[in-house]
């Protein structure tokens, strides 16, 4: 299967944070060095937003979103936030989880779809974008009465403009019983930004470390035809790598898993 348009890949920094607290300049100079050709933040900034920028100056890359938590994109402190990814030059605030709390009805999920829809409002005068990061638990109908055993996934993405958008994690996904290639036909052309995630079938479900241990393309997920629907479906704009496990050193990971994605043309 040919490739049909050439995605950049990212890094998402969750996957090297505790590297990043301690050296950020140092850590986005490594991956800049691997090939790396953007990064994705995540969580509070351990930095101001002109020194990131600095950094990302210096090293090429381009921040290609930031994974904001909730609480920064309500009240008072949107206004904090739209200022510092202006500065930045991110324009892709993506939410990558909602509190429990928040979350425990259909009808909770979608008041978060309303959410969405009036952040991406918010934010369209600055041109900017919100969007959703799913886990496992997207994927499960809620018991309790949800119409037709809908999935909080699509509670969020059937009630949400186009304009909001839906960052799939295939790994996560899978994890949750999701089948992300039929996800991204569902919702064709909001998959612009995509987190590659390695992910293998084990005895335990809930052993979330091992099934997320193996470097990608040494897993279970069909990268290729992935890789096909993002491309011709999805409207995919970034592949952004995500690494959990702690097989091994986190740079070196995540190293592996560019080469990886590399050896298959990507």
């Amino acid at each position: 299967m040919e490739t049909v348009k050439t995605i950049p890949i990212a890094l998402e920094l969750y996957s090297v944070r505790n590297e990043l607290k301690a050296d950020t300049r140092g850590t986005l100079q490594a991956v800049a060095a691997m090939g790396y050709a953007g990064v994705e933040f995540a969580g509070a900034p351990n930095n101001s937003a002109a020194e990131l920028k600095s950094m990302l100056d210096e090293t090429g890359l381009v921040c290609c979103g930031w994974h904001t938590p909730l609480a920064l994109v309500q009240g008072n402190k949107l206004d904090e936030t739209i200022a510092f990814n202006e500065t930045l030059g991110n324009n892709k605030l993506i939410i990558p989880g909602i509190p429990a709390e928040l979350r425990q009805t259909h009808e909770d999920w979608r008041r978060m779809a309303d959410f969405f829809n009036d952040l991406a409002d918010k934010l369209a005068p600055y041109g900017m974008v919100t969007g959703y990061h799913n886990h496992h638990i997207e994927f499960t109908p809620i018991d309790d009465g949800t119409p037709n055993g809908e999935a909080p996934w699509d509670t969020i993405f059937r009630n949400t403009q186009s304009s909001v958008i839906m960052q799939i994690d295939n790994g996560n996904a899978m994890m949750g019983g999701g089948k992300p290639i039929q996800i991204l036909m569902d919702y064709p052309g909001r998959a612009v930004t995509v987190h590659l995630k390695p992910y293998t079938q084990v005895a335990d479900p809930n052993d979330h470390e091992a099934a997320f241990r193996p470097i990608i393309g040494e897993d279970d997920v069909p990268w290729q035809d992935f890789f096909y629907t993002c491309e011709t479906v999805g409207g995919t704009e970034w592949y952004i790598v995500e690494y959990e496990s702690d097989a091994y050193p986190p740079l070196e990971a995540v190293k592996r898993c560019l080469d990886a994605l590399r050896a298959m043309g990507k």
